[in-house]
């Protein structure tokens, strides 16, 4: 057909304008439900610390703790990739930015913990570690010593420690308020959650706490921690989860999975509680699909088995949270737990490996895509939105750089988020 051949059609703008205006109301559904990826930097981990033990000082005393695990039990390139099994072209790069990572930022999102990792405390005792946690985390981010994002997990919603948890959340946040303002990488962690109406009843706190400051209305959002059958299958026999997330009212931010909580409410006995259990794998499905498209990210769980004691059992341990981790990795949770420092070495080691050896397969893929260039794969949109993705997270935690990434795509960040639907970073 010639480019100004004469095409004829048989329907009238009518007809087009009656179906947008039938369809009206869902367009404005899917916009709002399904806004997309919020562009946002997401964390590789989070790191549980309890209230009473959290100090000025947890973020380099942790990253020194891991720093001389690797000194004892891998002290250079090669004696890592032996015990996880790197390939040898990546033990290099990946060791040397593991060793960077741990002293420059080794914790990338930190929870102080009121809840499991604290237990019950005298009133009087509780409402000082939550000022004292207020005042250091407003003291860490005006130091420039804070973890990107840090924040508090309070008690949960249920009838017994509710009024516990509601109180500890307002000290917290009246303290960074009155400190100098909420910081921008505030997280506040729901845990225990079972019904919607307990995520609706913690959105309305933080609309109030909104009210009572003068705050931007939506500016305070929280995690909503999976840990109850419930929380993935209700009562009538529908998924739950995407309800909570609804709950919200948009301050759902993401989904954390709560390894040995759900496990046991499951009934699995305490030694086959772990992350790659079959239940575990069916509730992080369930999640996954909920979140999709919303903007609300997904965290995988921990692993309560520690590196510590002799080389041979550090070994050992860092060998099943490197295989954990990866194994995340390859089912898109970007995200999980840490609970002791001799985990962030293999947490770093796995996430570095798992960007840099996908880096050139995925650039030439991206590059092909936006050349139009053809290649040994054909790609769509929305794998093109995937690669996008996979190479802004390796940017975001510092697996890949940018030289080498626009080196190989020829795309710039502002290039590589239109790409994956992102809004550009400020």
């Amino acid at each position: 057909m010639g480019q100004h051949e004469t095409v004829t059609t048989s329907l009238g703008s009518a007809v087009r304008e009656d179906i947008a205006a039938s369809l009206a109301a869902v367009d404005a559904e899917l916009a709002a439900r399904y806004p997309g990826d919020p562009g946002t930097r997401q964390p590789v981990h989070t790191v549980y610390v309890p209230a009473d033990a959290f100090a000025a000082d947890t973020v380099r005393e942790w990253g020194d703790q891991a720093l001389a695990a690797l000194d004892a039990h891998a002290p250079d390139a090669a004696a890592l990739a032996a015990v996880l099994g790197l390939p040898d072209e990546l033990a290099e790069p990946v060791y040397a930015r593991v060793r960077a990572k741990l002293e420059r930022e080794p914790i990338e999102d930190l929870r102080i913990d009121f809840e499991d990792g604290y237990g019950p405390r005298p009133d009087a005792e509780e409402d000082a570690a939550a000022a004292r946690a207020a005042r250091l985390v407003a003291e860490a981010y005006a130091k420039g010593t804070a973890a990107p994002y840090m924040g508090i997990r309070m008690k949960c919603m249920e009838a017994a420690v509710r009024d516990r948890g509601i109180r500890t959340l307002d000290i917290f946040l009246t303290g960074l308020t009155e400190a100098g303002g909420l910081p921008a990488g505030l997280v506040l962690t729901l845990p225990k959650v079972t019904y919607a109406e307990q995520v609706t009843a913690m959105a309305r706190l933080c609309e109030e706490f909104e009210k009572a400051h003068g705050l931007e209305a939506g500016r305070i959002g929280f995690e909503i921690q999976i840990e109850t059958t419930q929380a993935i299958l209700g009562p009538d026999g529908r998924a739950t989860v995407a309800r909570m997330i609804d709950a919200a009212e948009g301050r759902a931010t993401s989904l954390h999975y709560g390894t040995f909580d759900y496990s046991a409410s499951c009934g699995v006995s305490a030694a086959y509680q772990s992350m790659d259990h079959p239940v575990a794998d069916h509730a992080k499905a369930v999640m996954q699909v909920a979140a999709a498209g919303t903007g609300v990210r997904l965290s995988d769980g921990s692993t309560n088995v520690l590196p510590v004691g002799p080389t041979e059992r550090v070994h050992d341990a860092w060998r099943l949270h490197h295989g954990l981790v990866r194994r995340s990795l390859a089912r898109a949770y970007y995200q999980g737990w840490d609970m002791h420092p001799g985990h962030l070495p293999t947490r770093y080691a796995a996430v570095y490996a798992f960007y840099r050896e996908g880096l050139e397969q995925a650039a030439a893929r991206l590059a092909a895509y936006v050349g139009r260039a053809g290649g040994a794969i054909m790609d769509e949109p929305a794998t093109a939105k995937a690669l996008s993705g996979y190479l802004l997270r390796g940017l975001d935690c510092g697996a890949v750089d940018p030289g080498e990434v626009e080196r190989l795509t020829g795309l710039t960040r502002a290039g590589l988020d239109e790409l994956a639907g992102r809004a550009p970073r400020p």
